[in-house]
């Protein structure tokens, strides 16, 4: 005998481009949508009965048909739209879970003017929301994910543990780089989710470049202090640095000094630091 303990299902990846025009300047909104349905779809798995089932073909046709209406500048409206109109056509759905992740265009500038209706791709970093919605409450959370930062100094790593094991030398002097990414979830609703979430990116990449870097972790954490100072709607943040190392390479054989000039970039295998950062209410 079995029991079904949890499900949910829905629609995943479905890429939308949609252009925002102001007269004759154009804004490109490409977006990447999952959308899944919590509730009541139990006999769909335990007995083939398929009639509280909303198609995920109807899921997808739903996204596009939003994205025509309803997708603008803020893809966090967009997702609180898309879920409660998810949530409240099927009574039989009891939570809706929307995530967007957002592929950037720049614009391309001509003759040091940025022009109207031309882009360029930009970096692999991705803006992103989720939204989870149901009858009791709506939660946002946005976020950045795969944004490759580095710095070449201004970090270090000593005074650790050391055993048999440990050949990591101490340096005061190292190259920091990771792929960041970051989740913060709103407690209210900012005037302008674009904003907030720039102004949140901005003040912890301000402490990235800036401050010393005794080691990923105290970095880590003064960067969530430094999103909770810069937006006061949200409450938390979900911290992701993964180091792509730069390996010193040792020119010694060929009778070079290498001062800290020379590396092999890698990122495996990488260390992985996480953190949650929230306020200290």
């Amino acid at each position: 005998m079995a029991k079904l303990i949890a499900h949910r299902y829905g629609k995943a990846r479905v890429r939308v481009l949609k252009i925002l025009r102001d007269g004759p300047v154009h804004t490109i909104k490409e977006i990447e949508v999952a959308a899944f349905l919590s509730g009541d779809f139990a006999s769909s798995y335990t007995s083939g009965d398929n009639s509280k089932v909303v198609a995920t073909d109807t899921i997808k046709n739903t996204i596009n048909a939003f994205a025509h209406q309803h997708l603008g500048v803020e893809i966090e409206r967009f997702g609180l739209v898309l879920a409660d109109h998810l949530l409240m056509r099927y009574e039989q759905v009891r939570e809706v879970e929307i995530e967007i992740a957002e592929r950037p265009w720049e614009r391309l500038k001509v003759e040091g003017k940025p022009h109207p209706h031309s882009f360029r791709a930009g970096s692999d970093a991705r803006w992103f929301t989720r939204v989870t919605a149901s009858k009791e409450a709506r939660i946002v959370r946005s976020g950045i994910r795969d944004l490759v930062i580095l710095k070449s100094t201004g970090s270090g790593f000593e005074k650790y543990p050391k055993d048999e094991f440990t050949t990591l030398p101490e340096t005061t002097d190292r190259i920091l780089a990771t792929s960041f990414s970051a989740t913060w979830t709103f407690q209210d609703q900012p005037d302008d989710y674009g904003h907030a979430n720039e102004a949140i990116l901005n003040a912890m990449l301000k402490v990235f470049a800036n401050n010393y870097s005794p080691s990923a972790q105290t970095t880590l954490f003064q960067m969530g202090e430094a999103a909770l100072g810069a937006c006061a709607e949200i409450s938390k943040l979900d911290l992701a640095m993964p180091n792509k190392h730069c390996l010193l390479i040792n020119l010694v054989p060929f009778g070079l000094e290498n001062k800290n000039e020379v590396f092999v970039p890698t990122d495996e295998p990488h260390g992985d630091i996480v953190a949650t950062v929230a306020r200290d209410d």
